[in-house]
């Protein structure tokens, strides 16, 4: 694969953990738990493949709205993927980044979160952006606020805000999506970074995430080395 053809920027929508359980004949929660053996595999192994930047949605704004018993065990599942995975993401160089909403996340959540997050801070290997209580639309709302604030605070004149600006000021400041991978046959975006992913080359599977693993990923690299990115009639 050409290097110059590697996407720097991946997202990932991982679809489909609560319906491979249900074909599996297992529980929902060994969905979540097999999804989440699967997202260690891939933040593992994609920075091997020279991708610099990796964002997953691990759970939406809208994940709330799911059973009690649900919402209760992913949260578990978070905080203990969290400390299993500081020691591992320090001997890889990984640095660990959230974006979303802070509430109404538990406090033991958002601990583990910084916690992670505070230990990752200075590695230089790649980077793994948990897209957590996230919304799309929820992103560019808080974004806007924050730059009114910004104006009315004298820290920017309203004339500096651009789209480089905005992108700057959103959950993180990261580059463009070069290329979003969606599982389980869904041909949507839900919302998945809107303002970063503009000409985002688009990649679904009919694999339930579960079942989406690192060779799968190569797969999806390999589709978009052979693609030709045009951004509004031009190409690159």
């Amino acid at each position: 694969m050409n290097e110059k053809n590697i996407p720097y920027h991946v997202g990932i929508i991982m679809d489909g953990n609560r319906r491979w359980a249900v074909e599996h004949g297992n529980k929902k929660s060994d969905g979540h738990k097999e999804g989440y053996n699967t997202i260690k595999e891939i933040s593992k192994h994609i920075y091997k493949e020279g991708v610099k930047i990796l964002s997953i949605f691990a759970f939406s704004t809208d994940n709330f709205k799911r059973s009690e018993k649900e919402v209760t065990y992913l949260m578990d599942l978070f905080i203990k993927g969290f400390k299993e995975l500081k020691k591992t993401y320090n001997e890889d160089n990984i640095k660990l980044i959230f974006s979303g909403k802070r509430e109404p996340l538990r406090k033991d959540v958002l601990k583990a979160m910084d916690e992670i997050v505070e230990s990752t801070k200075n590695n230089t290997g790649g980077i793994l952006n948990i897209c957590l209580n996230y919304g799309g639309q929820a992103e560019i709302i808080d974004t806007t606020k924050k730059l009114i604030k910004k104006v009315q605070n004298n820290e920017i004149n309203i004339d500096e805000i651009t789209e480089e600006t905005f992108r700057q000021n959103l959950y993180n400041d990261l580059p463009p999506i070069d290329l979003i991978i969606r599982t389980s046959g869904e041909l949507r975006l839900s919302g998945f970074m809107l303002y970063n992913s503009p000409y985002a080359e688009l990649y679904f599977s009919e694999l339930y995430f579960p079942d989406f693993k690192m060779n799968e990923v190569k797969k999806a690299l390999e589709e978009y080395s052979k693609r030709e990115r045009r951004y509004g009639g031009t190409k690159k």
